[in-house]
């Protein structure tokens, strides 16, 4: 079984949210003030906080902050993580499926006259 890794956990926890991923979509245009992402979502401005919080927590997203006004830019290597896990359930399971494949053929095979 794969080690828990808590770093993984906050990354999935983080993309879980429709709102976060879409705020990522977002960033992965550019870097935007934070109430340029708040727009489209809908929800008051403290929501969207709590949902930088989140992503910026799991280092997804870096802020950084100009007088007034705070910038959020995303951090593509932060991803790297996940899709390593999923590269490697990825062979996991295409490995198990393949084996499977082999026993039914050859269960087919030796019912066939």
């Amino acid at each position: 079984m794969t080690k828990h890794d808590p770093n993984l956990s906050l990354l999935f926890h983080a993309l879980a949210d429709p709102t976060r991923r879409s705020i990522l979509t977002r960033l992965a245009e550019g870097p935007a003030p934070v109430t340029e992402l708040s727009e489209p979502t809908g929800l008051r401005l403290p929501t969207v906080m709590r949902h930088l919080s989140v992503l910026e927590e799991a280092g997804l997203i870096a802020t950084s902050k100009d007088g007034r006004v705070r910038t959020c830019a995303i951090v593509p290597e932060a991803l790297r993580p996940v899709r390593t896990w999923l590269d490697e359930q990825r062979a996991l399971w295409e490995t198990r499926l393949d084996r499977l494949e082999a026993f039914a053929m050859k269960a087919m095979k030796e019912r066939t006259p």
